[in-house]
């Protein structure tokens, strides 16, 4: 589980974008709020590498 202050600092590592992240509805990855990317939570770290997230669908 991923504590609410963390959430309200952390935002999307791509420089071009630099939004803010969200928790997904199923609470399995962050989502961007700006271009979308998906990266993962794993054992409950997030996972903010450019090269590890997912493009939206």
């Amino acid at each position: 589980m991923i504590i609410k202050q963390l959430l309200d600092i952390l935002v999307c590592p791509v420089p071009e974008c630099r939004k803010p992240i969200k928790l997904s509805s199923d609470e399995t990855s962050l989502v961007c709020s700006g271009c979308g990317r998906i990266y993962p939570i794993r054992d409950g770290i997030p996972v903010l590498m450019v090269d590890q997230a997912k493009m939206p669908q």
